[in-house]
């Protein structure tokens, strides 16, 4: 009997070890996964970039979610995972709000296809922003959204602690990249931050897709209202 529970304890062990073992490959694989994005990031942030980021910048402030639409989809089969890489950029370094882009889905794509389109991509930002601050720390945070920012995010932090993620992620004005960074910086895990930020972010991604795919229909109610 003794004999039995040394075996399965060495066993126990040798499966723990090779656990542990097959965890730290996987976390090292996507630290240094999201240190070469980092640094492609800071290469795409040229003028080209600028320039994509500037007429989306343009169609929005115009209230042209039409013609943001019509340059999604003029990329053919191509156009969901434009869509996905402007969403991508926005929710690591641009500073523009992504329920932009989640309304554009949803007028481009419908209610569905615009909401998985909008959250899986989001979600993907999330992800890099979080491996970035883990990776790199705070100095390369704070150079991507500033001290001050970074800063003030900081009290949020403290004063929700562990639920910090979910309450943000529910909140439609807390900045999205700002939280997915500072959130790397603190001791929350990756599952419990990708947990908090996938559920907090699908309602609000619901509605916003939802208003996109409606938005000619609200826009004609809002007509009728003044009529």
């Amino acid at each position: 009997t003794r004999i039995c529970e040394k075996e399965q304890a060495m066993n126990e062990k040798d499966r723990m070890t090779k656990q542990k073992s097959r965890r730290a490959l996987l976390h090292n694989l996507i630290i240094a996964a999201v240190i070469v994005l980092f640094f492609v990031l800071l290469y795409y942030k040229s003028d080209r970039f600028q320039m994509h980021v500037q007429f989306i910048a343009k169609t929005i402030a115009h209230g042209d979610f039409e013609s943001l639409k019509q340059y999604l989809l003029a990329w053919g089969i191509w156009a969901p995972i434009v869509s996905a890489g402007i969403m991508i950029i926005v929710s690591v370094i641009a500073p523009i709000p992504g329920v932009i882009i989640t309304i554009t889905n949803g007028l481009a794509f419908g209610v569905f296809w615009g909401t998985l389109l909008s959250w899986g991509s989001s979600m993907v930002g999330a992800v890099i922003c979080f491996g970035i601050a883990k990776a790199l720390g705070r100095p390369a945070v704070e150079w991507l959204v500033s001290t001050k920012a970074l800063n003030k995010v900081d009290g949020f932090f403290e004063r929700y602690g562990n639920h910090s993620v979910l309450i943000a992620r529910l909140l439609p004005v807390v900045s999205f990249h700002l939280i997915s960074y500072a959130a790397g910086l603190t001791a929350i895990t990756f599952w419990g931050f990708f947990w908090a930020s996938a559920i907090g972010e699908l309602p609000g991604t619901i509605i916003y897709s939802w208003l996109g795919a409606n938005l000619t229909n609200i826009g004609k109610v809002w007509l009728w209202g003044f009529a």
